[in-house]
């Protein structure tokens, strides 16, 4: 972690940090100014007229809370597993999962239309829930398993003298204490599951069903689109993610930190 004791080191860190951040700036200053061009608010309106904009943000939600439940629960379990327990083979497990991070989602979508349709699945939440699911827990268990294997063993073999079996020790010892790895999970996963697009759009084959990254589709047009409120539609739909990572920064920062070092 860089530390500036002088006031012309921190001068200077402050301006490579400032010019290290201009290039991610650039793309969202230009959106939020082009979202109101021509109409100005007007095309913000225009985004919240759109027929059914609340259920929308409710199918969102949906998909994002119960992304959330299944990959932190799985998560914690797997991690727990290749960290604390004694398993023939975890090793050669946990490569075959962190092999699945080399699978793209577009590259599954024929096999997973198929399996969808076979289960009875397709036009369900379930359809686009459990794939995000599959395809975040392999990148979830890599950074949460390193913070698990900081935690010292003699807390859980403190835990099996007292008589605590193996899943009171991971309810009661693991989940506690791996608090700081869960902040980071929820925004993890919460980020990925809201901005999905290509899922939805496959799977949720109801009107009624349709998610927030596909509120552009409104004002998209055969031959010109209106981009103005495409981009404003952009804005709208970012904002929630925005919100719940500036208001968990810092307990953000601290759980990847912590699951990066140890």
């Amino acid at each position: 972690m860089f530390e500036a004791r002088t006031i012309r080191g921190r001068l200077l860190l402050q301006l490579v940090a400032t010019i290290a951040v201009v290039p991610f700036l650039i793309p969202v200053v230009t959106m939020v100014a082009r979202s109101l061009s021509g109409s100005g608010w007007a095309n913000y309106a225009a985004v919240l007229a759109v027929p059914g904009f609340a259920r929308f943000f409710l199918n969102s939600a949906i998909v994002a809370g119960a992304s959330i439940l299944i990959i932190y629960l799985a998560t914690m379990a797997a991690s727990y597993g290749f960290s604390k327990l004694r398993i023939r083979r975890k090793e050669i497990f946990f490569w075959l999962m962190m092999a699945a991070l080399t699978l793209p989602e577009v590259v599954l979508i024929a096999p997973l239309y198929a399996t969808a349709v076979r289960l009875g699945l397709l036009g369900t939440f379930w359809a686009v829930i459990l794939p995000i699911a599959a395809l975040q827990i392999p990148f979830t268990v890599l950074i949460t398993r390193g913070y698990i294997d900081g935690i010292p063993d003699a807390l859980f073999e403190a835990a099996r003298l007292d008589g605590a079996s193996t899943w009171r020790v991971f309810w009661s010892v693991l989940i506690p204490l791996a608090r700081p790895m869960a902040v980071a999970l929820i925004i993890l996963v919460l980020i990925n599951s809201w901005n999905a697009y290509l899922l939805p759009k496959v799977f949720l084959i109801n009107d009624d069903m349709g998610v927030v990254t596909l509120l552009p589709e409104f004002f998209r047009r055969q031959y010109n689109d209106d981009t103005p409120k495409i981009l404003a539609a952009a804005v709208v739909t970012a904002i929630p993610t925005v919100i719940a990572y500036v208001a968990l920064q810092k307990q953000f920062e601290r759980g990847m930190a912590a699951g990066a070092i140890k």
